[in-house]
């Protein structure tokens, strides 16, 4: 009875060390399990806004070029225009993740030079990644980085052009850019 009454007593004792331990734990556990989770958003963010570009790339690279030019009346090429690579920049902008801040969007349109060379569009998109970690930091007074800047560029044929184009066109015929900062 006295070694029961002993033991009673010496638990009763370590129920506030517990609680201290599991205090003073928690916090460090909870900065471990989050520096990872908030890398994986960054890393899914950088793969929304690779198949943002890359749709972007695959709607100009299938679109008709709208623009002509003619000789006598007789169409002899025709040319990407501005308005094709708003309608591109348009598509991808809609489909950035918000997560990115001071987003950006270029795209170029590769033709022409040399002659008949293989013609493609360059879809860049691009933005600001903030951390939420580091946001976490500034509340305790420690200077961090700025954010992090993501960008993302993507290159695809133009699907309707000749197949003897074997050279990889330099030129570039539009160049777009958007950017909200």
């Amino acid at each position: 009875m006295v070694l029961m009454t002993a033991l009673y007593k010496r638990l009763q004792n370590l129920s506030g060390q517990s609680i201290v331990e599991i205090t003073l734990i928690t916090p460090l556990l909870l900065v471990a399990l989050y520096i990872p989770a908030d890398f994986g958003i960054a890393f899914f963010v950088g793969n929304i806004a690779t198949t943002a570009a890359r749709d972007g790339a695959r709607i100009g690279s299938v679109n008709k070029k709208s623009g002509t030019t003619s000789k006598g009346g007789v169409v002899v090429d025709r040319d990407f225009t501005s308005t094709d690579a708003i309608v591109v920049r348009d598509a991808v902008v809609a489909r950035l993740p918000s997560y990115l801040t001071s987003r950006s969007v270029t795209v170029k349109f590769y033709e022409d030079t040399p002659a008949n060379c293989f013609e493609f569009i360059e879809v860049t998109a691009s933005g600001n990644y903030r951390f939420f970690f580091y946001q976490l930091l500034r509340l305790f007074g420690a200077t961090v980085t700025n954010p992090v800047q993501m960008s993302r560029t993507v290159q695809m044929p133009y699907r309707n052009q000749p197949s003897s184009n074997n050279t990889k066109c330099t030129g570039t015929t539009v160049n777009v850019t958007y950017s909200n900062v």
